[in-house]
């Protein structure tokens, strides 16, 4: 295992990104691991100070593994066409013709496994599921949990989601947080429910939601038994859950961490072991990195990547989601006629809704807050997840939803003319300032949209303008989608706001002076300096 380990370690240094040999199968079914390992311990021989070229190494792989990608086949949804319905919603010329060849992405990021890869799964990293998957795009070569939660209109996306997901949470007892075999250890905020949800609502289709039902429960009993943890606060106990995976080592997929990821296991300290165990937390919560996750020495919710501690905060996102799911699961078994069952659900939606109210509502801000559970304090930071229980109808006083428009306004998180930043810090980590998220806008948005009042709801839909504008400014400039611009969710979440404002959002004109600036180089939404992008 530390021959693997270090063997792993140097390849990532030779390589530009980690997991680009992650994601390389081995050649042939007859070189065994044992084989490539012989091969590797040989390239020191004569080499100073058992040095390796970095040429050597590209040689030795280059050898022994296949390119990326060599695991999967073209594949295009059967129900693509090229002018779906939603299109004769959208009004501006521009939008129109960008939401044409948005919707084209779709067919060229479809992926399907190759028969040779099904013949001989010992030589990918690669999760096999049965069925078709839309891939992120870019180095992201494979099915993302929370990336396939977008928007969907095609039923058979819809559907191929939710049957993979019910396939690999029936294999593992959760979904994974990608489609390989180094992340079954960790997960992703669980939206399985909803993707299902997605599908019932447009299908009616009774037999997939009775198909579905027991890897929805098995999905929400994972969470509950190994992401939960108890909280007492003014006397009263109540269950919350947080993001904490139980893995003391560096995460696999990346090349950049504070500390030299290539030192066997028996040099790792008990300090080294928690920082990883909370690093991947940070992974499962999606948010990878952020300052939203640090705590220093005293508790507060400062410091840098050393000073993350995911498995200490109660996220007021996460457990908006679960209340959400509970709500969902609890309509799926009375549509199905099982009354019991729904009521048992009614019930844990209903624990988690006072649960809520009594850790995460601050009623001195008007909003609800992630909650320390180092200091029991509420972490008083702006994130676009404060207003979450929104967007999952999980509050019970019409009033909050009021307070809650009325913190977003006076928050600073809407000063910037091209969408709402994952926070107000700028912590140089990706899910912070002065970085927008696909995801964090739609959540925002569509709880914005679902408020009664019609001041909550044109904020909602000129955050739509906004994020609209600035893609498409994007595109504009560079005639493509990058990264994650050109992410499932961030053209998911691009196609379903321009079939939901599609007949008032507008393009502005190409010479806007607002261009956005987009970096290429890494792996943001959108990155460009305060100056230009929220300035």
């Amino acid at each position: 295992p530390i021959q693997a380990l270090c063997l792993q370690c140097l390849l990532l240094l030779c390589l530009s990104s980690g997991t680009v040999f992650m994601k390389r199968q081995s050649r042939s079914a007859d070189l065994g691991s044992d084989i490539v390992l012989a091969a590797f311990r040989n390239l020191t021989h004569g080499a100073p100070d058992t040095t390796v070229p970095p040429a050597v190494l590209r040689e030795f792989l280059h050898k022994y593994f296949e390119e990326p990608g060599t695991e999967f086949e073209p594949w295009s949804p059967p129900d693509w066409h090229d002018k779906p319905q939603f299109l004769t919603k959208i009004a501006d010329a521009e939008l129109h013709s960008w939401a044409e060849k948005l919707h084209r992405l779709w067919k060229s990021l479809g992926r399907k496994i190759s028969s040779d890869a099904l013949a001989h799964p010992e030589l990918s990293s690669q999760i096999f599921t049965p069925h078709p998957v839309i891939v992120p795009g870019g180095r992201f070569r494979e099915l993302y949990y929370w990336s396939v939660k977008l928007p969907l209109y095609l039923d058979c996306l819809a559907w191929c989601n939710g049957t993979n997901g019910i396939d690999v949470e029936s294999q593992y007892g959760f979904i994974p947080n990608g489609g390989r075999v180094y992340y079954e250890r960790r997960s992703q905020p669980p939206f399985l429910s909803l993707m299902v949800e997605s599908y019932y609502q447009t299908t009616n289709d009774k037999d997939f939601l009775r198909i579905a039902l027991p890897a929805l429960e098995q999905e929400y009993l994972f969470w509950m038994q190994n992401r939960s943890v108890a909280v007492e606060v003014n006397g009263s106990k109540h269950v919350l859950n947080r993001f904490d995976v139980q893995v003391g080592l560096p995460r696999y997929g990346t090349q950049k961490y504070p500390a030299n990821t290539c030192v066997p296991p028996s040099l790792y300290t008990d300090a080294a072991e928690r920082l990883w165990r909370e690093l991947n937390s940070g992974a499962e919560s999606g948010w990878d990195f952020s300052s939203r996750w640090f705590v220093d020495g005293q508790g507060n919710n400062n410091g840098s990547l050393r000073d993350t501690s995911t498995s200490l905060v109660l996220p007021t996102d996460l457990n908006a989601l679960l209340c959400r799911n509970e709500k969902t699961l609890a309509h799926f078994y009375r549509t199905l006629g099982n009354e019991s069952e729904a009521a048992r659900y009614d019930k844990a939606a209903s624990a988690r809704l006072q649960a809520i109210e009594a850790v995460l509502w601050d009623e001195e801000r008007g909003v609800w807050l992630d909650y320390s559970l180092v200091t029991n304090t509420s972490h008083p930071a702006f994130y676009p997840t404060n207003l979450a229980p929104i967007w999952a109808d999980c509050y019970s006083q019409p009033s909050m939803g009021q307070k809650a428009l009325h913190y977003l306004q006076t928050s600073g998180g809407l000063q910037f003319p091209n969408g709402v930043p994952a926070s107000l810090v700028d912590s140089g980590q990706q899910w912070d300032y002065p970085n927008a998220w696909p995801p964090l806008q739609h959540m925002l948005i569509q709880g914005l949209s679902n408020l009664p009042s019609h001041e909550a709801r044109e904020l909602g839909y000129d955050l739509a303008q906004r994020w609209i504008r600035t893609n498409w400014l994007a595109y504009f400039k560079y005639e493509a989608m990058f990264e994650k611009l050109g992410f499932g969710w961030t053209n998911g979440v691009a196609l379903q706001l321009l079939s939901q404002y599609g007949d008032r959002l507008t393009s502005g004109s190409s010479g806007d002076s607002f261009s956005p600036c987009l970096s290429i180089s890494v792996s943001v939404a959108l990155l460009c300096s305060a100056q230009t992008l929220f300035l």
